[in-house]
């Protein structure tokens, strides 16, 4: 039947069978190295994946070792602003209260020098008062009076000046 169609079967037969060893050959000569250098593409490019994500593993911990030194290194530096502004406030303290002990010193020892030659003033008008003192009586007695009778009036009116009756 197959032969009044114009279909040799020995030929379909013989096509198959060198088909079939085609196939085998193609198999075992391409086929098997084409998928064992797949394989062994496969292969290299998972260690290379594997490689690449141990780096990235590495890069990620540097990363953060470095993140962790740079915010250290922030608050050191904080750290160190905040102890120099703390210093300078101290120094500018010490200066400002040792300003205010000079310029209270150098105040009281005005007020001395000032109270110092009132003293000395107020014994030179004395001094002057007794002189002018002395000339009055001289000119009302007419004469002069002698060195002790002068030292007793000059004693006299430094005594009567001290008390109340001299003083306004």
């Amino acid at each position: 039947m197959l032969e009044s169609l114009g279909v040799d079967l020995k030929t379909i037969i013989f096509s198959m069978v060198n088909f079939l060893i085609l196939v085998a050959v193609l198999g075992k000569f391409i086929y098997k190295p084409f998928l064992g250098m797949l394989e062994q593409r496969k292969n290299a490019i998972q260690e290379q994946f594997d490689k690449a994500e141990v780096l990235n593993s590495r890069a990620n911990a540097k990363m953060a070792k470095y993140n962790r030194q740079i915010a250290n290194a922030e608050e050191e530096a904080r750290d160190i602003l905040k102890d120099a502004k703390e210093r300078a406030e101290k120094m500018s303290e010490d200066i400002i209260a040792e300003a205010k002990q000079q310029a209270s010193e150098i105040i009281e020892h005005a007020h001395k020098t000032i109270e110092n030659e009132k003293a000395q003033a107020v014994d030179d008008l004395k001094d002057e008062i007794a002189q002018l003192a002395l000339l009055a009586a001289e000119k009302i007695v007419g004469g002069e009076i002698d060195n002790v009778g002068h030292d007793a009036i000059v004693e006299r009116v430094i005594k009567n000046s001290r008390s109340s009756e001299w003083q306004n």
